[in-house]
């Protein structure tokens, strides 16, 4: 019986984020021994964490499939020739986990001709992986994940991000409007931590004016199998430059879209 090419590499996608987070939760142990880099911005961190787990994670895939292509968030791109390239953040979160706060995580998407194929998000400081698969639904610790009908914006948080791309007065009009409808936020620094809370229905939300695909696409892929509804997110040449996420509960869909809709550029 032949193998299935998407369910392989979700397979190795699983135990190469359980490998990255084990070993950056490892060294968030003795954070004081990091050196730490600013990016962009003095909020915008990268470490020796960041740097070894992407490794981990691309030298497993290397091994396993090494036609397949890769997009790191600190390693760059790589092109492959099999159809499919993996799209990695080693730690989303780098300033919670560099804080000693537990919301970090590992994320890893498999894109393939038709878009996101697979994803994985281990969050290590709680043991959880979450993982889903297109038209195969979405898991969290194998068991299925389908966001409840009953969850509205008034009565669910609603996760916001943030960041140095983002202009200040886009996201507090978002807030202002979101508690004026009575709804009430929520962050964590990692948006694809609370894009999988969506998926598990923890959060009723999120939206973001901005997200790179290694931060996002994972996590949209577990919100759409679960049976929630995102925005739909640049593909193609146009994958690698990002753009805006808004995903959510079917119930709370109507009442987000519609809040986010307009606001100002700052």
């Amino acid at each position: 019986m032949p193998r299935d090419p998407v369910a392989d590499r979700l397979a190795l996608a699983e135990a190469a984020a359980r490998a990255a987070g084990a070993h950056a939760l490892a060294l968030a142990r003795d954070r004081g021994a990091l050196t730490v880099e600013t990016k962009h911005g003095a909020l915008d961190m990268v470490s020796r964490a960041d740097r070894e787990a992407e490794e981990i994670v691309r030298a497993l895939v290397a091994a396993a499939f090494p036609d397949d292509g890769f997009m790191g968030e600190e390693g760059g791109a790589q092109p492959g020739t099999s159809g499919f390239t993996w799209v990695i953040d080693p730690i989303d979160g780098t300033v919670p986990f560099l804080a000693g706060l537990p919301h970090w995580c590992v994320a890893i998407a498999v894109q393939g001709e038709g878009g996101t194929a697979a994803g994985a998000i281990f969050h290590p400081a709680a043991g959880e992986m979450f993982t889903a698969c297109h038209g195969a639904g979405a898991r969290l610790d194998g068991a299925a994940l389908r966001i409840a009908p009953d969850i509205r914006l008034t009565s669910s948080l609603v996760g916001i991000g943030a960041s140095h791309r983002t202009a200040p007065a886009h996201v507090a009009e978002a807030i202002r409007r979101l508690m004026a409808a009575g709804g009430m936020f929520y962050r964590n620094g990692s948006g694809a931590l609370m894009l999988a809370a969506v998926a598990a229905g923890r959060l009723g939300g999120y939206y973001e004016p901005h997200m790179h695909p290694w931060d996002c696409l994972a996590g949209l892929l577990l919100v759409r199998e679960a049976g929630g509804r995102v925005l739909p997110y640049p593909a193609g040449a146009d994958l690698a430059a990002g753009g805006p996420v808004l995903a959510a509960a079917p119930g709370v869909w109507d009442d987000l879209a519609a809040l986010v809709r307009g606001l100002p550029d700052g």
